[in-house]
């Protein structure tokens, strides 16, 4: 489990599996560890190379603004780093934005991408979601502030559920224990970066096989930028899970497993 320079900071890195290589970009706050369930999949059939970005869990936190286009270089240190190229890519959330401009950026790095609940560009409600969540994380509790990211993840199926509902609350109790949480600046250098975020007229110039996949009901990001995404990129497909959230790859976990390993094997 190294750390390495990349882009001017320490990078911490991860490899699992065997096979093409398979880079995974995770969301704000969350450090690569949340990639466990799906990993656990796909590591069988790909050489799983898991990043903590910038900001959190064990690689760098410097103070100040953070731009998707510094964390993709980030990424690109690490790639380099392992000498590798045409590399599979699937970022989540913020981590679909720093994978549209890895490819942007360093397009021979970039094999196929799959973007989950992506955005090429912030509308004013986003911008304010984003201010906010940098407000509730200066003042809220962990616990509080893991309420506040649940309500704008989960879909109502989910909070419905007896038994999810439960880990809900196991989620919370764990946030207030957790013994190395993100802190403030990593956050807001993460939230300006997703603001700033804007390419919408670059993406027509991606070359990459893409698969866009959404949620129906998803409030964070809401289905606009997800098709919206899909639309700009010129060989994108498109996949949204009805009824699902912006958590909808944990709320569909084995479909959403099995569909990024067959799409990307060619299956």
């Amino acid at each position: 489990m190294p750390i390495i320079q990349s882009n001017g900071i320490n990078v911490f890195y991860e490899e699992r599996g065997q096979g093409a290589p398979l880079l995974l970009i995770m969301g704000i706050t969350a450090p690569s560890s949340v990639w466990e369930k799906h990993v656990e999949e796909w590591e069988k059939h790909f050489r799983c190379i898991l990043i903590d970005n910038r900001g959190v869990g064990k690689s760098d936190k410097p103070a100040g603004s953070y731009t998707t286009a510094m964390m993709a270089d980030d990424c690109a240190g690490v790639l380099n780093h392992l000498g590798l190229e045409n590399t599979h890519v699937v970022g989540v959330s913020m981590g679909s934005t720093i994978a549209q401009q890895l490819a942007l950026r360093h397009p021979s790095l970039v094999g196929k991408m799959v973007l989950m609940c992506p955005w090429a560009r912030c509308d004013a409600k986003a911008k304010s979601i984003f201010l906010h969540m940098k407000d509730c994380k200066a003042r809220l509790r962990p616990e509080e502030f893991a309420t506040y990211v649940q309500l704008l993840i989960w879909s109502k199926n989910t909070w419905d559920d007896e038994e999810a509902y439960q880990q809900l609350m196991e989620d919370r109790k764990n946030a207030a224990n957790d013994p190395s949480p993100q802190p403030l600046i990593g956050l807001e250098g993460q939230a300006d970066a997703c603001i700033n975020h804007s390419v919408l007229e670059e993406l027509s110039i991606l070359d990459h096989q893409v698969l866009v996949v959404g949620g129906e009901v998803d409030e964070f990001t809401p289905i606009w930028m997800t098709k919206e995404v899909a639309a700009a990129i010129p060989k994108a497909q498109l996949h949204i899970y009805q009824g699902s959230g912006h958590a909808f790859h944990w709320e569909n976990l084995e479909n959403f497993n099995y569909l990024v390993k067959n799409w990307l094997l060619n299956v």
